[in-house]
């Protein structure tokens, strides 16, 4: 449905609808055939799209499984996230957002920035 071949043909059907228009003198059965057409196709389209982003997700996630396994030092358990509860992934977002704030520190102090240590009075 999102090639190019579809969105012509989908031009295609426009016009042979509208040329079709002044033979029907405009009439509501005319429109309700563009109507329901449209309709139907979008219905069906929202399952081939979401159809396609699930196969997608899956095959990104294979991969970065993949890399997870094949890196030396990286945490093999971190494969099959995707079937972790909520409150577990929660967990293992809190310990990156860690690391993250403790790698923010680091680089703030070897370019000269110190940040104040919590509860201590600011410098001045």
């Amino acid at each position: 449905m999102g090639s190019p071949w579809a969105f012509v043909w989908s031009i295609g059907i426009v016009i042979v609808w509208a040329a079709a228009g002044p033979a029907f003198r405009y009439s509501d059965t005319w429109q309700l055939v563009i109507n329901t057409g449209t309709s139907v196709l979008t219905f069906l389209a929202v399952f081939l799209i979401q159809n396609t982003q699930n196969r997608d997700a899956k095959a990104i996630q294979l991969k970065l499984d993949e890399l997870i396994r094949a890196l030396e030092g990286a945490r093999n358990h971190f494969v099959d996230l995707q079937s972790l509860s909520d409150d577990e992934l929660e967990k293992i977002a809190g310990e990156f957002s860690d690391f993250r704030e403790a790698a923010q520190r680091l680089t703030k102090r070897r370019h000269g920035r110190q940040e104040p240590v919590p509860g201590s009075a600011p410098p001045g």
